[in-house]
């Protein structure tokens, strides 16, 4: 077991699968179980995909989504909109 950080959501997830992943890897979960490894640019690409689809709202709330922000080169926090918006 180990504990992977969401973004700043930190979760307990199984290694079984992937037993040799180190600190600052990337890896796909699915249902509490680290299933596959990621290079970091697939991994940016995949959690600005996944905040483009809502998914990460959903799931972890606006610390992952805060995530994916910043993967996508968009600030953490996003900017108020004006009233001419």
């Amino acid at each position: 077991m180990a504990q992977v950080d969401f973004g700043g959501v930190r979760k307990e997830v199984c290694l079984a699968y992937i037993p040799d992943a180190k600190v600052d890897e990337y890896v796909i979960v699915h249902v509490g179980f680290a299933i596959q490894r990621l290079d970091e640019r697939s991994a940016r690409e995949s959690l600005a995909e996944y905040e483009r689809l809502g998914v990460l709202e959903e799931e972890f709330g606006d610390g992952f989504a805060a995530a994916a922000r910043q993967a996508a080169g968009e600030p953490a926090v996003p900017r108020p909109r004006s009233e001419e918006e």
